[in-house]
């Protein structure tokens, strides 16, 4: 991997930068306010907020697991820090706790996080937090009567693609099943997608993007591909062309802004996963795709701190698919 020694050595600089960090922490009382936050989240500290913390460590386990050679020690040593039975199970306990906390950006990291060390020296201790993410994917799906469309955070398709990928490498069939119910409930009608609105000002996701990610993976290939051209019919020809381009990003150390270097990282694999269901344009979708990596590639290691703390996974995400 060419960039991986470069990626582990900045997803190990933010996830042990301590601050500044965003506890997102809803005190229940006077005597719950101390919000330090290796005491609170003794896994999920640094790196800025509770998700990116998670998805960090997700993106030093998968830079262990695709190019050990190249990272070295330092990756193992940070995990080995946070990754112990004591720090999951208080983090276990915190979302059991609260149960619409990081609901459902953060229970997807997480949960990709725990697949990701399925077959490595840290599976048992994590063990408790999959199992926890799955009760509380189960029974918030049944309540959830709509999805979310917009670009960040509690974008629904988004994390059920994670959500589906996890707890299929984790064998748990009852999640990847409700999961796919859901999606063919929420987007299995979907024709026609407008996407003259996207971006909006903070996205880092793709709404149209997402919801065909998701369903790529849920339904067999021909049914997707005739979802794909009635969800998105001109993709890659005459129309959608701005999803296809380089939206404006900036690095001055605006979070909300910094997204949008995300949103190229996140078109980008969502167009090269999908490219394969539309073989006549998938080389443009693939050069749109390329031509959004490139743009942003430098942000990822050299940018501010509000984009360094979450890009790396980002940028995996895109490279390997």
């Amino acid at each position: 991997m060419k960039y991986a020694a470069a990626w582990a050595d900045i997803a190990c600089e933010v996830l042990e930068t301590p601050y500044p960090y965003g506890t997102a922490h809803a005190s229940k009382g006077p005597d719950d306010v101390d919000v330090t936050p290796d005491r609170l989240h003794p896994t999920f500290h640094g790196s800025y907020d509770w998700h990116s913390s998670a998805h960090m460590q997700w993106s030093l386990v998968r830079l262990l697991t695709l190019a050990p050679d190249q990272v070295g020690r330092r990756p193992i040593e940070v995990l080995d820090q946070r990754l112990t039975s004591d720090a999951i199970a208080t983090e276990a306990a915190y979302l059991r706790e609260r149960p619409s906390y990081e609901r459902p950006y953060g229970w997807a990291w997480a949960a990709m996080l725990v697949a990701a060390t399925r077959k490595t020296q840290w599976a048992d201790a994590l063990t408790p937090l999959g199992d926890v993410i799955a009760d509380l994917v189960l029974a918030w799906l049944p309540k959830q009567a709509y999805p979310v469309r917009h670009g960040v955070h509690l974008n629904s398709a988004f994390a059920l693609a994670l959500l589906h990928e996890a707890y299929g490498e984790l064998g748990r069939t009852d999640v990847v099943e409700a999961i796919r119910a859901r999606a063919l409930q929420w987007f299995g009608n979907d024709t026609a997608y407008d996407t003259r609105f996207e971006p909006s000002g903070t996205d880092f996701l793709s709404p149209a993007l997402s919801e065909a990610e998701l369903m790529r993976r849920v339904l067999p290939d021909a049914e997707f591909v005739q979802w794909l051209s009635a969800f998105l019919p001109g993709l890659g020809g005459d129309a959608h062309q701005h999803l296809l381009e380089v939206p404006v990003t900036d690095d001055s150390g605006d979070g909300q802004l910094a997204h949008l270097s995300g949103l190229a990282l996140s078109r980008a694999w969502q167009l090269r996963t999908i490219a394969p269901a539309l073989p006549d344009v998938a080389d443009v979708l693939r050069a749109g795709a390329d031509r959004q990596v490139d743009a942003v590639l430098p942000t990822v290691t050299d940018g501010d701190f509000m984009s360094t703390h979450w890009l790396v996974s980002f940028a995996l995400l895109a490279d390997q698919a």
